[in-house]
């Protein structure tokens, strides 16, 4: 377990303790409860020791202030020590110990709810992502703009976003897309949707919770999905978002997202935007895309969408190790510090020198060592789980995707199995297969209304139809 450093801040991580409930809170708002070294190593030991405590019942984890969860990892640090081997080590030590509590949260023996109230990116997402429980409020901003610093998805993107429907995952990832409030509900990034304003009395409800002492990690979950369900009174329309944004991954601009972004090649997926750009409704989507693209790292582009391409076979454990793999690389390559620096430190801001400079310089090869052991880098070893623990590990599809909305795939197997029985019918069966959630039906008839078609016997998905005609 990590210990304490000197140079550590205080108070950065607040603990405490009510009835049943073990909260975390990152305590550092006027940086946006940026993740740093001194944060992790609190908090991953903290974990480790409520996990054992047969008194926590419930673990919490939320940020100070009203602005953000957690806006990343402190990155602006990592970028000024990186210019001798010893800083680069020491970010590479960073990230490891960043990591092992990402992992530690996704194969975590208890409930664990992450309040995403705020902007929530980067080391964010990692703190996040993987629990079972992730609430998305009305303040949420969710994104992963490391592209944009000439970085890759790093916190388990590579598991995460592949596994969200479509190519939504992808178009996150490259472009940096933000999405607000219950647009992270809707895309699957939250698991709850809630408002602000009852955080406290739902976290104070939480702590109520009585477990058996013999019940199951999953009859647990359970419980604690039907209290959040409690507070979730209010939902959004699915439409709701800024005026001027492209956050509404529904409907056409869903469908373009899914024909753009499915390419192997980034130059591929730049064709298809393209062709998108020269007319048509989504016209100026395309173009505010690829504009977005051009000016984004291009060994970044290429490492990122064969990180996500190889990462839909990856499991959870092999994940992290492979992700600390090619940040140790980034560590030792320019457009890290080259793209933080210039994004986040130099004031005002300036436009990044990429090296190289073009799509066309980064080959196949080069692209290809970011996924290789660095010889000087030790291999990642992952936190042991708790003997006796209810086995989390080595998963290759999160084990609580059920406390989300349906996804695609969930709706298209409903409709080949059920199909003939009519478009209700299918609308109905999964209204009912996830106890009458609050967003399901709006999920549902959107995916509906795109992906299938009315038939003689009912309704068929549109790629069964396209075989039979």
């Amino acid at each position: 377990m990590p210990k304490e450093q000197p140079g550590d801040e205080p108070d950065d991580v607040l603990f405490n303790s009510l009835y049943g409930v073990r909260t975390v809170e990152l305590n550092r708002p006027k940086k946006l409860n940026s993740l740093n070294g001194s944060m992790a190593r609190k908090i991953l030991p903290r974990l480790r020791e409520w996990e054992k405590s047969q008194l926590a019942n419930v673990v919490i984890i939320s940020g100070a202030g009203n602005k953000a969860f957690c806006a990343g990892g402190d990155v602006a640090e990592l970028a000024k020590q990186n210019s001798t081997p010893e800083g680069q080590e020491k970010s590479c030590n960073y990230f490891a110990l960043e990591y092992q509590l990402d992992h530690l949260i996704a194969t975590y023996s208890k409930p664990y709810v992450a309040i995403m109230d705020g902007i929530t990116m980067g080391g964010g997402v990692g703190l996040s992502v993987h629990a079972p429980f992730r609430i998305a409020t009305e303040r949420t901003v969710y994104a992963m703009p490391e592209t944009t610093i000439g970085f890759f998805p790093d916190v388990g993107g590579s598991f995460a976003l592949p596994r969200l429907d479509g190519e939504i995952g992808t178009y996150l990832a490259l472009t940096s897309e933000r999405l607000h409030g219950v647009q992270a509900f809707y895309a699957g990034i939250a698991t709850h949707y809630v408002d602000s304003s009852v955080l406290a009395p739902l976290s104070t409800r939480l702590s109520e919770l009585v477990f058996q002492d013999t019940a199951s990690l999953q009859s647990r979950l359970e419980l604690v999905n039907k209290t959040i369900a409690e507070f979730t009174n209010n939902l959004p329309s699915p439409d709701s978002y800024p005026k001027g944004k492209y956050g509404n991954l529904r409907g056409e601009l869903r469908t373009a997202i899914d024909e753009c972004f499915k390419y192997n090649e980034i130059e591929e997926i730049i064709s298809a935007l393209e062709k998108k750009a020269e007319a048509g409704p989504l016209q100026q989507w395309a173009k505010d895309t690829l504009k977005t693209i051009s000016i984004r790292s291009p060994t970044s582009l290429k490492v990122t969408l064969k990180q996500l391409r190889m990462g839909k076979a990856w499991s959870i454990d092999e994940t992290f190790i492979r992700e600390h793999q090619m940040a140790s690389h980034f560590m030792g390559h320019p457009d890290f510090t080259e793209g933080v620096s210039a994004r986040l430190i130099n004031k005002p801001a300036t436009e990044p020198q990429w090296q190289p400079s073009t799509l066309a310089e980064v080959s196949e090869e080069y692209v290809n060592k970011f996924f290789t052991q660095p010889d000087n880098v030790p291999r990642l070893a992952l936190v042991e789980p708790l003997e006796g623990a209810e086995a989390q590990q080595g998963y290759t599809e999160y084990p609580h995707a059920k406390f989300s909305l349906p996804r695609e795939i969930d709706i298209e197997n409903t409709v080949r199995s059920i199909g003939e029985d009519g478009y209700q019918a299918v609308l109905d069966e999964l209204v009912k297969r996830w106890d009458n959630k609050l967003g399901v039906k709006a999920k549902v008839q959107e995916v509906l209304d795109r992906c299938t078609s009315k038939t003689t016997k009912g309704v068929a998905w549109n790629d069964e139809l396209k075989a039979n005609l």
